[in-house]
């Protein structure tokens, strides 16, 4: 049958499985050793690569939260967003102001001439390459026209190469022929587009938008912009304008929008759900690393994180400060804000009647735990530094530690192959020649029988 050894032809003895028993009764034990050790350093290196990545979403979104001014309870709206919208940052304050916008601002769009053949028209049959230079302020955008090239070439040349610096071109075609429309992203005034150059597009260019200032007022000041995010009018609050204010149809003056900023309990109820969240995500990851498992048979299966001293370093780190006091105002803890720890498993909860009792009278006190450089937030971060680095971090140290294992078990497992193989094939060698000198003392037995039973039995005469 192809494919099947026979060995101990000589001897009747199979060899081979011998030789096979032998080999594998040696690398038992240290195979046994290398693979529950292989076992042990793969699954541990897993489980600290995902405690590492929850730390690293956690500790994002402690930057993200920092950053963020929900915390300080104040919500800004507009009463017309066909008008203004309306966003806070930090410093805004409560209050309310009247909006009336008259101008919004423009940006500038010119067009070349048209060109009777579309797109497909050729704008450089000089016999060598020309430049078109599109001025804007002090800038300047040049772009090379090689010899031949065509308007729907330019058109994408140029979109190319300064899309992300807000300057666009199109084509527009009709009956007459296609013209390329530059257009730029740059508002407020003195921010013409001009053509020059020696390609030729720059020859009867006519202006289609000149550039202009918002114009709005602000609590009846004047006030002008050169664009529509107007983000230093009042501090810590960046307004949007969408539209000019709307006069109604009866005629008179335009209505203006209402923007108010004030305190809202559930932006703050959102903003501390955000960071209960976060935090539950990542006692969630170390309580699935760490649990312990009760199996049908009775006996019980540990994570692989099981009592580990540098999880629970970090775990005890973080409930330190989430258990500290901070700010300065009346209220100073989570705890007084109805925010509650599971003594079984760690994670947090909402106590949505003792919040809302809580902020109703002390929404202010929120923002002084959570923000600042010294509020939760920012302890929060600071608590895990030392787990975190990306090289240094006690996480990043076991990690290389493991794989340094990992590595190290490789090679064991790389010499006992080698020994194995060599074992077997000096075992095979040996079991070989025995099997051969059998054969030929099997061959000698043979013939001195054959010889002896000759003499025992004469022919007769």
């Amino acid at each position: 049958m192809a494919g099947t050894t026979v060995s101990g032809i000589g001897s009747n003895i199979d060899t081979q499985a011998i030789v096979k028993s032998l080999v594998d009764s040696e690398r038992a034990p240290k195979q046994t050793q290398i693979n529950n050790q292989t076992l042990k350093a793969t699954t541990s290196l897993s489980s600290i690569g995902k405690i590492q990545a929850a730390l690293d979403a956690f500790r994002g979104a402690m930057d993200s939260m920092k950053t963020a001014t929900t915390f300080s309870g104040l919500n800004g709206s507009s009463s017309d967003e066909k008008v203004a919208t309306v966003s806070i940052g930090a410093g805004a304050a409560a209050g309310s102001f009247s909006l009336l916008v008259t101008k919004l601002a423009t940006a500038s769009k010119i067009s070349t001439k048209v060109f009777a053949d579309g797109a497909s028209s050729v704008v450089n049959a000089s016999g060598a390459p020309t430049k078109l230079s599109i001025k804007q302020g002090a800038n300047t955008f040049d772009v090379s026209v090689p010899d031949g090239a065509t308007l729907q070439q330019v058109r994408d040349s140029i979109n190319s190469q300064y899309a992300n610096q807000g300057l666009s071109a199109n084509i527009l075609t009709d009956a007459n022929g296609s013209r390329m429309v530059l257009t730029s992203s740059t508002t407020g005034e003195d921010s013409d587009l001009i053509l020059t150059g020696d390609s030729g597009l720059e020859i009867g260019t006519s202006v289609l938008a000149t550039p202009q200032n918002a114009a709005y007022t602000l609590d009846g000041v004047s006030m002008v912009s050169k664009t529509n995010t107007i983000a230093d009018a009042v501090s810590g609050i960046t307004v949007k304008l969408t539209g000019v204010s709307p006069v109604p149809s009866g005629g008179g003056a335009a209505t203006p929008a209402t923007i108010t900023v004030a305190a809202s309990g559930s932006t703050l109820k959102s903003a501390v759900k955000g960071f209960v969240d976060t935090y539950n995500a990542l006692i969630k990851a170390a309580n699935a690393e760490t649990q312990v498992t009760t199996n049908a048979d009775g006996s019980v299966t540990s994570g692989a994180l099981t009592g580990d001293a540098s999880l629970r370093s970090l775990l005890s780190s973080v409930r330190t400060e989430l258990n500290a006091m901070g700010g300065s105002g009346q209220m100073k803890s989570l705890a007084q804000f109805g925010v509650k720890t599971d003594q079984k498993t760690g994670a947090l909860s909402i106590d949505d009647k003792l919040f809302d009792a809580a902020v109703a009278t002390n929404a202010a006190d929120i923002n002084g735990i959570f923000s600042g450089d010294t509020g939760l937030l920012a302890r929060m971060k600071s608590a895990t530094d030392s787990f975190a680095q990306k090289n240094t971090g006690v996480f990043a140290a076991r990690s290389a530690s493991l794989t340094d294992s990992l590595n190290d078990l490789k090679k064991q497992q790389d010499s006992l192959d080698a020994r194995m193989t060599s074992l077997q094939a000096s075992l095979s060698a040996k079991y070989t020649a025995m099997d051969s000198l059998v054969a030929r003392l099997r061959a000698q037995s043979d013939s001195i029988m054959t010889t002896l039973n000759a003499l025992n039995n004469p022919k007769s005469d």
